[in-house]
């Protein structure tokens, strides 16, 4: 039977079929190898520990013996089927005897320590390698969902997912192969002890089953006071990250002191907890510790009763026996500490197969026909959007027509569905009913990557990565040169701000660009669509963070380049969507005007009053 056949046998039944068991499984099979030299080193050792005891035995006896009866080696188990071997250890003298038998011993802790190393090695071995696969498979779940789906977790949960899942990976793993180590030395002590005395074994079943009921009563406190640990933390790790990112606002409304205190409060609350936890599972070790001295005590006055008759005499019994208890209750107290741990994290690893799980998750669909050029149009037709199953919509049946190279603009008032239509577009969201159309193929039967790809997207809300200007104007345009970078930033009017910077095109934009000014940033983000050369560009309020000199100059550019592209513009400044071919009027997810700018300003309808507020609004302003 194959190694790889024979592990995942072994291994079915005792894992769970949720998703982080499913990949130590799987990786299980994978490295065989690794798991193959651990089970031989776990069993090994324990051959070895037992084997040890037995000298022990052997070499007290022959020193108690000593000046009395000549010791007879045929006597003792597995040599007395080896006459020769035998015959030969009884000629040998007391002395050479046990100190051979003292050598031996030495021998096989060493072979123990051996066997120690290769099985630490091993497990490290492969806990690392699921650690590696469980990072990288948490980052590939969480960029597999949908923008949807994604959107309802915070940032700190993302974050606290990828920190302490490889820890809970960990701790599982290497928890549990200390386990096995232990209930196999366990089983040697036991068999040692039962070899000797039966009767005085009822001492170490009596410990068992106290440890046993301590544990009842605690491991559940435990997991569960695990659970609510994992809670805080994870709620103080998305404060702590949200506080970071909104440094400016917190610097701007006062209100640095507030989100502190809150800070504080939480982590008084994860201290108290913290303390109750440390509290339960400090408990089990002393008690396990204690329970196994009174024993010893009590099997020393009855060894004098119960080894009185013994062929082998009451020393070497005795002391063996001790011996083995005493390693038997230190080896249980390593068990319960496992257990402990473990208890202690199944927080982390609930948490961990929480992300992991496909259940109640919406996953960005894979293949599909791959895009390249938009040859005709983009078509709504019926689209309706629901953000929750109860109503008002986000949009009502909404219909219009993008033809190749042409510019369409959305106006109305704030939530009035304009971002809306163009999360769609962009596919991060998908219709509740209705069908978008891009050269008469739905977008869902589309490779949604290959869309995307071919979209220059500039937002108002501008995201920059802790990179250089040319690494973010480059970003999602592999093998952008220099000069075509240049080219892009000279037409988003921006190339004058990055000349005069100390290290120019090399600077270090700072933690989303906090090093820049909101209009520069913004530039960046248009100079990056430029770049892209795309087949859709989609500005959504792209100069609303400009000042009018700033606002001019960018618009030149997106009016340059405008001319052989097909646009979409979300807009508030009337003025920037005077020459759009279509103006869309939204309110409240509906479109209840449509036209270009001539016609609805001949309609004196919505558009009109917009148009005439703020052209009233800039006389004044110049006034």
């Amino acid at each position: 039977m194959p190694m790889s056949l024979f592990l995942d046998r072994l291994l079915g039944p005792l894992v769970s079929q949720k998703p982080a068991f499913r990949l130590i499984r799987q990786t299980a099979r994978e490295q065989w190898r690794l798991i193959a030299l651990n089970l031989g080193s776990n069993l090994l050792g324990a051959f070895s520990e037992g084997a040890t005891l037995g000298v022990v035995f052997l070499a007290i006896q022959v020193l108690s013996s000593q000046g009395k009866e000549v010791f007879n080696w045929s006597k003792v188990p597995i040599l007395g089927s080896i006459p020769t071997l035998a015959g030969w250890l009884n000629t040998l003298p007391a002395t050479t005897l046990f100190l051979s038998l003292l050598a031996l011993a030495v021998l096989l802790q060493a072979l123990q320590s051996i066997t120690r190393y290769l099985n630490q090695v091993s497990i490290g071995y492969f806990a690392a390698r699921c650690r590696s696969l469980v990072t990288a498979l948490i980052h590939s779940q969480i960029m597999k969902l949908t923008f949807s789906c994604a959107s309802n977790y915070k940032v700190g949960d993302f974050t606290d997912f990828a920190n302490q899942g490889p820890i809970a990976i960990r701790t599982q793993i290497e928890e549990t192969s200390t386990l096995m180590v232990g209930v196999l030395l366990c089983f040697t002590y036991l068999a040692v002890l039962i070899r000797i005395s039966p009767l005085l074994l009822l001492a170490v079943i009596l410990i068992v089953l106290a440890i046993t009921l301590i544990q009842k009563e605690l491991l559940p406190r435990i997991r569960a006071g695990s659970r609510v640990i994992s809670h805080y933390e994870v709620e103080i790790n998305t404060r702590i990250t949200e506080n970071f990112q909104g440094l400016r606002l917190l610097h701007t409304s006062g209100q640095l002191e507030m989100a502190d205190a809150k800070l504080r409060k939480s982590m008084g609350e994860l201290e108290h907890r913290l303390r109750g936890q440390v509290e339960k599972m400090a408990i089990v070790a002393p008690l396990s510790s204690l329970l196994p001295i009174i024993a010893i005590v009590l099997i020393c006055a009855l060894s004098l009763l119960l080894l009185r008759g013994s062929s082998n005499g009451i020393l070497p019994s005795l002391v063996t026996f001790v011996l083995g208890l005493q390693k038997l209750g230190g080896r249980i107290n390593i068990i319960t500490a496992n257990l402990n741990q473990l208890a202690n994290n199944k927080g982390r690893f609930d948490r961990l197969n929480q992300i992991l799980s496909t259940q109640d998750k919406q996953f960005r669909q894979i293949g599909g026909f791959p895009f390249s050029t938009l040859a005709q149009s983009i078509q709504f037709k019926k689209v309706s959007l629901f953000y929750s199953d109860s109503p008002p919509p986000a949009l009502e049946d909404i219909c219009f027509t993008l033809p190749k190279g042409k510019m369409l603009a959305l106006v109305g008032a704030s939530g009035s569905g304009k971002s809306s239509i163009a999360d769609l577009i962009t596919g991060l969201y998908k219709p509740t009913t209705g069908t978008i159309l891009i050269d008469n193929i739905p977008l869902t039967d589309l490779d949604i990557s290959s869309w995307q790809n071919r979209l220059g997207v500039v937002s108002q809300d501008t995201f920059l990565f802790n990179a250089s200007i040319s690494e973010n104007i480059a970003f999602g345009t592999p093998g952008a040169t220099k000069d075509r970078i240049k080219a892009a930033c000279a037409s988003a009017q921006a190339a004058g701000f990055i000349e005069e910077l100390p290290d120019s095109y090399d600077t270090m934009v700072g933690e989303r660009g906090y090093r820049l000014s909101g209009g520069q940033r913004q530039r960046l983000s248009l100079a990056r669509a430029i770049l892209r050369d795309p087949e859709l560009l989609i500005l959504d309020e792209a100069t609303s963070a400009l000042d009018s000199r700033s606002e001019q100059l960018v618009q030149q550019a997106i009016d340059r380049f405008e001319r052989d592209h097909t646009v979409l513009v979300i807009a508030h400044r009337l003025s920037t969507i005077v020459k759009a071919d279509q103006i869309l009027v939204l309110d409240k997810g509906k479109v209840i005007e449509d036209g270009n700018h001539d016609s609805l300003i001949a309609a004196k309808g919505t558009y009109y009053n917009m148009w005439a507020s703020q052209s009233l609004g800039s006389q004044l302003n110049i006034d």
